[in-house]
C-alpha cells in the first residue's frame, strides 16, 4: 500500500462506506480517498464515478469534511469531456443547495479560473511564472465557469453578496501582463450581465484598477516612450536601406517595426487592453441587433456616473478612464446633456468640497470643447449656465471683503471661467458660423469684458496658454481687450504654493488652479479607434493676428503645461453634428436664471 495506485485502479470502498467508516474512527479509507482525488493524472470516468457518489451523500459532507471537499473542488474539470463537465455542474448545485456553508469555497474555484493559468518558464537557468497565454482552450474554460457561477447563483439567491469581495480579492496585481488583466476584467464584466446587481459595483473595481495604471504613466511620458521607438526604428530602416540597397538579389533584412497596435510603454499597452475590453461591453450593452436598448443604456448611465462621482472626478490627472463616460454620452445627445447637468449641478453646489466643483468645472469646459457630437444648442446653452453664474459670483463679491484674487477663496470661480474661456476657443467658430451678425450678438450678450475686468481677476490664475489664445480670439471679433490686464499680471509675481505632486515649494507657477483639461489628446492606439471619431481635434491656425500673437505668447509657456493646443493650433472648422444657422437663435439673448434649469434638455427624458 505504500507504493501509489495505478491510474485505472480505484482502491478503497465507496464514499458513502468511507464516510461511515470516518465517523467511527477509521481513517484509512478516507486518506485513501483523499490520495486518490489528488491524483494529478486522474481519468475522466474516474472523475465522474466520484462525483457520482458524492452526490449521493451530499447532505453528509458537513463542516467536518472541508478537507475532502476542497480536493474534489480542485478536480481538473474544466476543458474535459462534456460528461465530466456535466456532472461536476450537477455535483456543484448539489453542493451549495444542501451545504450552504461551502457557497465561498465554490465560488473561490469558479473565480480562480478568471485567468489563465500560471506555468513555469525557464530563461537564463531561473524560473519565472507567468500566465498560459497560449492556452487555445481558454474561450470554452471561461464559458464552464460562467455556467457554473449561473447554477450557483440560481441556487442560493444571496450568491451576489459573498461573491463582489472574492471578484475584489482575485483581481490580478495591476503589474500583470495585459493578458491576465484582460482575461479577468472580461470575466468580471460577463458576470455583471447575468448578476445586472452587481453591474454598478463591478464597474467600480475594474475603474478603480485601471485609475491606478492611468495615474502612474502620464500622456507626455506615453508619447515620450513613443515617439523615442519610433525614432529608433525608423534610424534602424534607414542604416539597413543604406547596407543592403546595392544588391537587389540580397533579400532584405530589414527587421519589421512593432505592431502599430502595440504600445511600448508597458502600463499603456495594459490600460489600452483594458480600455478596449471596457468599451466594447459598454457598446454591446447598449445596443440590441445594432439598436440602443434605451433602457439597458439609462441603467449603465446611471451606474457609470455613480463611479465617476466616486472615483473618476476626485482622481487628480487621470489622462483615459474618463474617455468611458465620454463614449458612452456619444450615443445619444439626451446622454451628453445628462452629463453636462450632472456636472453643472456639482460646479454650483456650495455643499459639495471646492475641489471637487473645480473639477467639474474642469470636466465641463474640456467636455464642451472636445466632444463633436455635441450640437451647438446645447454650447450655447452650457454657456447660458455657466455665464450668469459667474456675473452672480462677481455681484456677490465685489462689494465684498474677499473682492481680490484668491485661489483658495475662490477657485470654483476661476475653474468655471477657465471653462469658459477654453470653451469657447475651441467653439466661437461654431457659435458664428452661419450667421455671423447673431453669433457676434450673442457672444456680445455674454458681458465676458465684466468677468476679465472684476477685481477677482480670473486671467491671472487661468492656465497662460488658455488665457492668451482666448484674448487673441476675442481681440479678433472685439469682444474683450485682455492685453493690459495680462500685461500688468505679468510683472506681478504670483504667490508662492506648494507642487500638486509634492516636493518643496517652488517660485514660479504656471497652472496655479492645479488644473487640467480631462479630455485632453487620447493616446492610446487600439482604443482611440472608437475615440477618435467623436474627439474635437486643432488644426493650424487660419488667422495670421491670431497666430502671431499666440505664438510669441505660448513659446512663454513651460513645456509641461503644452497640450495639443499649446502648440500653435487653433480648432477644427468642421460642422458641428445638429447644427443649423437658427438652431441657436433661441439661446442668442435669453436671459439665464442661475439655480434653476432655464433649458429644455435638462428635463428631457432619454
Amino acid at each position: 500500500m505504500n507504493t501509489p495506485p495505478l491510474k485505472t485502479v480505484r482502491f478503497g470502498g465507496n464514499v458513502v462506506a468511507t464516510l461511515a467508516k470516518f465517523k467511527q474512527g477509521d481513517t484509512s479509507d478516507y486518506e485513501l480517498l483523499k490520495h486518490q482525488l489528488a491524483d494529478p493524472d486522474i481519468k475522466d470516468a474516474q472523475i465522474i464515478n466520484w462525483l457520482q457518489e458524492f452526490r449521493n451523500c451530499v447532505t453528509q459532507l458537513s463542516k467536518d469534511h472541508e478537507q475532502l471537499i476542497y480536493l474534489v473542488l480542485r478536480l481538473p474539470w474544466l476543458g474535459r469531456s462534456p460528461a465530466v463537465v456535466e456532472e461536476y455542474l450537477a455535483f456543484l448545485s448539489n453542493l451549495v443547495s444542501a451545504q450552504t456553508v461551502y457557497l465561498r469555497a465554490c465560488l473561490k474555484m469558479v473565480v480562480s479560473n478568471f485567468t489563465p493559468k500560471r506555468v513555469k518558464i525557464c530563461e537564463g537557468g531561473v524560473d519565472i511564472s507567468d500566465s498560459d497565454d497560449d492556452d487555445e482552450n481558454l474561450p470554452i474554460n471561461f464559458d464552464q465557469c460562467h455556467q457554473a457561477l449561473q447554477l450557483i447563483a440560481r441556487y442560493v439567491p444571496s450568491t451576489s453578496r459573498f461573491l463582489m469581495p472574492i471578484l475584489t480579492e482575485n483581481f490580478p496585481f495591476v503589474q500583470k501582463s495585459s493578458r491576465t488583466l484582460e482575461c479577468y476584467v472580461h470575466n468580471l464584466l460577463r458576470v455583471a450581465v447575468y448578476i445586472p446587481s452587481l453591474q454598478r459595483h463591478v464597474l467600480e473595481l475594474i475603474i478603480s484598477r485601471m485609475l491606478k495604471l492611468d495615474v502612474s504613466a502620464s500622456r507626455g511620458e506615453i508619447e515620450e516612450v513613443e515617439n523615442a521607438v519610433q525614432q529608433q526604428e525608423m534610424k534602424g530602416e534607414q542604416e539597413e536601406e543604406g547596407l543592403f540597397d546595392m544588391d537587389e538579389d540580397v533579400c532584405s533584412v530589414k527587421s519589421s517595426p512593432a505592431g502599430t497596435n502595440v504600445m511600448v510603454h508597458p502600463v499603456a499597452e495594459r490600460l489600452d487592453t483594458l480600455m478596449v475590453v471596457l468599451l466594447a461591453f459598454i457598446k454591446d450593452m447598449c445596443h440590441v441587433n445594432g439598436c440602443l436598448d434605451v433602457e439597458q443604456t439609462k441603467d449603465l448611465y446611471k451606474d457609470l456616473v455613480c463611479v465617476f462621482d466616486k472615483l473618476i472626478l476626485p482622481t487628480h490627472a487621470s489622462c483615459h478612464v474618463q474617455y468611458a463616460l465620454f463614449y458612452l454620452c456619444s450615443f445619444r445627445l439626451a446622454l451628453a446633456e445628462a452629463f453636462l447637468e450632472h456636472l453643472w449641478r456639482l460646479l454650483q453646489s456650495p455643499s459639495h468640497p471646492a475641489v471637487l466643483r473645480q473639477s467639474a468645472a474642469g470636466y465641463m469646459g474640456s467636455f464642451l470643447a472636445r466632444a463633436n457630437f455635441l450640437p451647438v444648442a446645447t454650447v450655447c446653452a452650457c454657456l447660458d449656465l455657466l455665464v450668469p453664474w459667474l456675473h452672480l459670483y462677481i455681484d456677490s463679491q465685489d462689494s465684498g471683503s474677499r473682492a481680490y484674487c484668491d485661489i483658495m477663496l475662490h477657485g470654483p470661480f476661476y475653474n468655471a471661467c477657465q471653462a469658459v474661456f477654453y470653451t469657447l476657443i475651441f467653439r466661437h467658430r461654431s457659435i458664428l458660423e452661419g450667421d455671423m451678425k447673431k453669433g457676434l450678438a450673442y457672444l456680445q450678450g455674454l458681458n465676458l469684458e465684466r468677468i476679465v475686468m472684476c477685481q477677482l481677476n480670473p486671467l491671472k490664475v487661468c492656465l497662460p496658454a488658455v488665457t492668451n489664445m482666448f484674448a487673441a480670439i476675442t481681440r479678433k471679433y472685439q469682444l474683450v481687450f485682455c492685453y493690459t490686464i495680462i500685461e500688468r499680471n505679468s510683472r506681478h509675481v504670483l504667490p508662492v504654493v506648494r507642487s500638486s505632486v509634492g516636493g518643496d515649494c517652488v517660485s514660479t507657477n504656471t497652472n496655479p488652479l492645479d488644473s487640467f483639461f480631462p479630455f485632453d489628446p487620447y493616446v492610446l492606439k487600439r482604443s482611440s479607434k472608437l475615440i477618435e471619431p467623436l474627439y474635437q481635434v486643432w488644426e493650424e491656425p487660419a488667422d495670421t493676428e491670431v497666430e502671431t500673437f499666440t505664438t510669441k505668447r505660448v513659446r512663454q509657456c513651460s513645456d509641461a503645461d503644452e497640450d495639443d493646443f499649446l502648440r500653435g493650433e487653433t480648432p477644427e472648422t468642421k460642422g458641428v453634428m445638429g447644427m443649423t444657422p437658427g438652431s441657436y437663435e433661441s439661446h442668442l439673448h435669453s436671459p439665464s436664471s442661475v439655480g434653476s434649469p432655464p433649458i429644455a434638455f435638462l428635463q428631457r427624458p432619454f
